[in-house]
């Protein structure tokens, strides 16, 4: 028996969740969820941030796919570290077991065809920004969905900044909504079709997990 035909044979239920997810990127190319992890999970995720940031294993990050990577402080200031799914340690296994779920829910409903997937942690001190971008490169257009969860302190203030905004055309305008990185929010929106910044960092550092999930 195939795997497919296995995954047939499986007790397939709906996901409320996921199903609002899909139901927001539908009609607005993008969803925002604040309980799509447990505070407990929350919790985990940024420990395991902090111990690797602390132990000096970020980098700065670049712009451009990993062939043409260039190193612009005037684009974006953050800090990164790349999550490779087969050297997960247990905090980010559970991160993972989430994420599959959610590609095998998506391509099971909505036949997506995500294939891979790519997910770094990312640190932002204050005064750091990322200007406005598309998530898809001249010659690589796999990214499919793009995704943040955001890792903050729970005592975390909108006056800190570092809000995600997000440009998208309303009655044949420009217009643009801005999302609060609030510790456990989760932010999904379609890589090649909105642009997106995140806003200088006013205080504190901006703590999360971004990532891609991509086609063939």
């Amino acid at each position: 028996m195939t795997a497919e035909a296995l995954f047939e044979q499986m007790d397939f239920r709906e996901d409320p969740l996921l199903e609002k997810m899909i139901s927001d990127i539908s009609e607005y190319h993008y969803s925002i969820i604040d309980d799509f992890f447990s505070e407990e999970e929350i919790a985990l995720f940024r420990t395991s941030l902090l111990s690797k940031y602390e132990e000096d294993r970020f980098k700065k990050s670049a712009i451009g796919d990993h062939f043409h990577e260039q190193i612009k402080a005037g684009i974006r200031g953050d800090f990164i570290l790349w999550i490779n799914e087969q050297e997960a340690s247990a905090a980010e296994k559970r991160f993972f077991d989430r994420i599959n779920h959610m590609v095998s829910y998506l391509n099971r409903t909505c036949f997506m065809g995500i294939l891979q997937k790519e997910f770094h942690y990312a640190l932002y001190p204050e005064g750091t920004f990322y200007k406005r971008h598309l998530d898809t490169f001249q010659n690589d257009d796999r990214r499919k969905l793009s995704m943040v969860c955001y890792l903050n302190d729970h005592d975390w203030k909108l006056e800190n900044g570092g809000e995600l905004r997000i440009f998208f055309e309303e009655n044949g305008k420009e217009s643009f909504t801005d999302i609060c990185p609030m510790p456990g929010r989760v932010v999904i929106f379609e890589s090649q079709l909105l642009e997106h910044e995140v806003r200088t960092v006013l205080a504190s550092e901006r703590l999360s997990i971004t990532g891609w999930m991509k086609t063939r």
